[in-house]
């Protein structure tokens, strides 16, 4: 019999541990939440105060009996859940189930699985904190009230199976607003004048930015030709030399909004993904013999740049002994924070700076370690001293006509010896050094070369463009990001073309009918404001009923409003511009779970479906008569494939293109660089340069 009882979500952070605890302690796992309001029904009683009707979820009957079973032979229980809204839930409901008492000292919390951190937390276990769990409540209620009211209505209306969200279905809105501003978008002409220049024989690159003092548009050819009148011969004076020095700062620790961007950029991860593997690392990795299971990050879900004492006193020895003191930070960066920032628990960093990725690579999975050297590099770099770089600006003139010269080069490189930011336009900070020059010194162009250049509309969002906005607007919390972002493609409102976000015909038709009976629902304004409801309630300022209760009456007026005045919508089915090859009726295009699919409008007479290729005009390698077409594995990877298949087995994961290797007459296929495309032949060494 043990004395004690606690209970985690899941079976790894019970592993995880259970090996801290000792003998006295029994640890199991609750497999998530146990109570849930009902799917059959609202499970709301808007008559009386929105009291929710939980039951007992589907299938955790087996589970919620065992951990009864335990909690009769313990002594003591406790409760300890992931340290956020949803987890003092998660404690609350078990509470409940289990017959503890919710004002005893039954919940624990702790921000990191680590021996040191899970024993401190033991020493100081506490209350449920129902201010966290009234908010996370108020959150399932709101969207229970809006999805179980507005779905019904777009069933009836549009077609079966839609259903809308709240949080979600601001998140279609921004999608579909871009495109309307891209589809709206006005290119205007511009042009720009480089030149390459000769100092003491070396070269160096300058702009035109002026004419006569002032500052000079370039809309046409005309333009510039004027400017290159101008010039008199290639002499150029030089008339200022400006050199400084400029400090760089390293980024702050990660949160959970700028670890998805970061991931997204750099390890091509989609946010579900990077949230699945911090997952992993947080709730522990068996790193052998000597350390078994630990965890390996701090929590996750987080919006706060701050860190321990604890932990920036090992990062400050860490620095210290491998680079050098000139490496260490002499003063203590700011907090990032915002009115939205919750700042419950620390930034996301290593448990310890002393295991380095290194040391746990045998231990972890290629993706496993990938995402913790990012998060360790960032860590690291965020406590390191700023890096220096020299710059210098180079004026050059002829007859009135100014090109100007920048270069830079790293003085002093403190913490870009370890991490540097990504940037979701891909310009990286590169090194340009310039000649020596002094001013009244004479250089010369070499060539001079004008380019024309139209502006360009915004981009459609990324995964991470999309999640950086969300966050700026107050749209969501940390743990919301991720589910959002799944959500709205597996509802088929929007899909990935080329890792972008384009709005299906579909969600532009559910967007519209919202917007014209629930505007304020899907206003993002009232969002973040419900946002900052939802921080109130947590921090014990409102009541949750209160705000609900707000929010909801106007909401029921609106929806006997749609009730009556909601206009039926006829999705009709595109032609596919084909015929059935089973019974010759025109195929049509449909849009499934996992997006467009091609289907024979004889339905359901006949049930032919096929897959939308797309063909790329090359021959088949492998057979005769066969094209290589687009496809996309069950994963979503695009692949090449033949479409003869399966009597054809020819796949390339790799693009191929229509002209064959030189040397040996193969296949060649387009291979994908950090830094561009590089053609090369799937059968001898040939390639050719990486083209950007």
């Amino acid at each position: 019999m043990s004395d004690y009882l606690v209970i985690v979500e899941s079976p790894a952070k019970a592993k995880t541990i259970e090996k801290y605890l000792g003998k006295k302690y029994k640890v199991k796992a609750s497999m998530g939440h146990v109570r849930d309001l009902p799917k059959s029904q609202m499970g709301i009683d808007t008559e009386h105060d929105y009291d929710p009707k939980y039951i007992t979820i589907r299938g955790k009957g087996p589970v919620l009996k065992e951990l009864k079973t335990a909690a009769k032979k313990a002594k003591k229980i406790f409760l300890a859940a992931d340290p956020d809204r949803e987890g003092e839930a998660i404690a609350w409901h078990l509470a409940h189930s289990l017959g503890v008492d919710t004002s005893s000292d039954c919940r624990v919390v702790f921000n990191e699985i680590t021996k040191d951190a899970i024993k401190a937390s033991f020493k100081h276990p506490r209350s449920i904190n129902m201010d966290l769990v009234n908010s996370q409540q108020a959150r399932r209620i709101l969207d229970r009230l809006v999805g179980y009211n507005i779905s019904p209505l777009l069933w009836k209306k549009v077609k079966k199976g839609l259903s809308a969200g709240r949080v979600q279905s601001v998140a279609v809105r921004l999608i579909i607003e871009r495109e309307q501003e891209i589809s709206r978008f006005q290119p205007e002409e511009y042009w720009s004048i480089n030149a390459n220049f000769l100092k003491s024989e070396k070269e160096f690159q300058a702009s035109f930015t002026e004419m006569d003092g002032k500052k000079i548009k370039l809309s046409s050819k005309e333009d510039v030709e004027k400017v290159l009148a101008r010039l008199d011969g290639n002499e150029f004076s030089i008339q200022k030399v400006a050199k400084k020095e400029r400090k760089r700062n390293p980024a702050l620790p990660f949160t959970t909004s700028s670890l998805q961007q970061e991931a997204a950029r750099k390890l091509n991860f989609r946010a579900k993904k990077t949230m699945m593997l911090a997952q992993q690392l947080y709730e522990g990795i068996d790193l052998g013999k000597k350390e078994g299971t630990v965890g390996l990050i701090t929590y996750m879900r987080t919006d706060s740049t701050r860190i321990s004492e604890t932990a920036q006193t090992e990062s400050y020895e860490y620095v210290k002994d491998t680079f050098g003191e000139e490496f260490l930070s002499k003063e203590k960066r700011k907090e990032k924070k915002n009115a939205n920032t919750q700042d419950a628990h620390e930034a996301i960093r290593p448990t310890s700076i002393l295991r380095s990725p290194s040391e746990i690579k045998q231990y972890v999975s290629r993706d496993q370690h990938r995402l913790y050297k990012l998060i360790w590099e960032r860590f690291l770099a965020s406590q390191m001293a700023p890096a220096i770089m020299d710059t210098m600006a180079v004026d050059l003139v002829n007859n009135g006509v100014t090109f100007r010269a920048n270069g830079s080069k790293i003085k002093f490189p403190g913490f870009m010896k370890v991490y540097v930011e990504g940037n979701d336009d891909k310009v990286e900070e590169k090194e340009k050094i310039l000649p020596d020059m002094i001013e009244g010194e004479q250089a010369y162009s070499k060539d001079i070369e004008q380019n024309q250049h139209f502006t360009q509309p915004p981009p459609r969002y990324t995964e991470a463009r999309l999640v950086k906005t969300m966050e700026e607007l107050g749209i969501g919390r940390p743990s919301t990001y991720a589910p959002t972002l799944d959500t709205i493609q597996r509802r088929g409102y929007v899909a990935l073309d080329n890792k972008r976000f384009v709005p299906t015909e579909l969600g532009e038709i559910v967007l519209e009918l919202i917007l014209e009976f629930f505007p304020e629902t899907i206003d993002v304004e009232f969002t973040a404001k419900m946002e900052t409801d939802l921080d109130e309630i947590e921090e014990g300022k409102v009541q949750w009923v209160s705000v609900i209760d707000e929010f909801y009456r106007d909401f029921e007026i609106r929806l006997e409003k749609a009730e009556k005045e909601m206009r039926e919508v006829e999705i009709k089915d595109e032609p596919a511009g084909e015929d059935c090859e089973l019974c010759g009726s025109p195929m049509v295009f449909k849009m499934g779970r996992y997006g467009k699919f091609m289907a024979c409008s004889n339905f359901p007479d006949c049930r032919n479906t096929k897959p939308i290729v797309k063909e790329i005009g090359v021959d088949c390698p492998k057979c005769e008569d066969g094209q290589v077409v687009e496809r996309k594995s069950k994963k979503k990877r695009l692949f090449y494939g033949c479409t003869n298949y399966p009597s054809c087995d020819f796949l390339s994961w790799d693009k191929p293109i229509a002209r064959k290797c030189p040397k040996c007459e193969s296949l060649l296929v387009e291979k994908k660089q950090k830094k561009g495309v590089q053609v090369t032949c799937t059968e001898c060494d040939y390639k050719e340069e990486t083209q950007s």
